[in-house]
């Protein structure tokens, strides 16, 4: 069981960077080559009415891999499901996700470096050939069942990639690397961001956020929603480059 305590402030994060998630590739900004090549591999799958090949994520924190597995599954038209590595302790844990997915979802599986060795084995067969082996009752009764899956994909985001093991690394068909974004990628993001919130941007507001954003879109985002508050309490409601100036000067400690 995951006892991982969530305050109400994580979940209004989350919530955040659920309402400014985009939803389709074509909105997703940055990764260009990342982009191309899972367009050609999705459009494949959808042609040859298979699912798509398993998809490894990683790089830092913050560029977008969860994103891109929810738009990975919207592309596909199916369903997503979702975990996190450190939350699969038990065989059990892993194979009532597993028995949940219905044919051509997406299991997305966040820090899938931190799965246990021995559940990491259990999941070898489940990506190779859709079937779940799991052991049942107690040392002197026990005995091996073997259930059948429905054809998945899964996504699997680490920021540890070092820490993955070679069996479980070859069994991703498609493996990417995010790299850290330019200025003008994270710009475009910040005047995105503004557009879903309804919050005018000015451009050169939008390039100082950027650049303070050290490559990473999570904390353009995080510093839009507050230089959005100084903007609406000390000025008129628009993020212009004066106001985005003294409020990251304030915010200093935040990041």
């Amino acid at each position: 069981m995951d006892e991982r305590v969530v305050t109400n402030k994580e979940l209004q994060e989350d919530t955040f960077e659920k309402s400014i998630r985009p939803d389709s590739i074509d909105e997703y900004i940055g990764q260009s080559e990342i982009k191309e090549n899972l367009i050609v591999f999705i459009k494949a799958a959808k042609l040859r009415e298979e699912p798509l090949d398993h998809v490894l994520l990683y790089g830092p924190p913050g560029l977008g891999k969860t994103t891109l597995a929810y738009i990975i599954a919207n592309e596909l038209g199916t369903n997503i499901k979702t975990a996190s590595g450190p939350a699969i302790e038990k065989t059990g844990d892993l194979a009532a996700i597993l028995s949940t997915l219905e044919p051509g979802d997406v299991l997305f599986i966040d820090e899938i470096h931190r799965i246990p060795r021995y559940i990491e084995e259990v999941l070898y067969s489940a990506m190779e050939d859709f079937t779940l082996d799991i052991i049942v009752g107690s040392e002197s009764s026990s005995r091996s069942i073997k259930i059948d899956l429905p054809p998945f994909t899964l996504v699997g985001a680490t920021t540890r990639t070092g820490d993955l093991t070679s069996p479980l690394r070859d069994r991703f068909g498609i493996i990417a690397k995010l790299n850290y974004y330019t200025v003008d990628e994270l710009a475009q993001i910040a005047k995105r961001t503004s557009r879903v919130l309804n919050t005018p941007i000015e451009d050169d507001a939008a390039v100082e956020l950027a650049k303070r954003s050290r490559g990473t879109p999570r904390i353009t985002n995080r510093l839009f929603k507050r230089v959005r508050d100084y903007a609406l309490v000390m000025g008129n409601g628009v993020i212009d480059k004066e106001i985005t100036t003294m409020a990251l000067g304030k915010l200093i400690f935040y990041v």
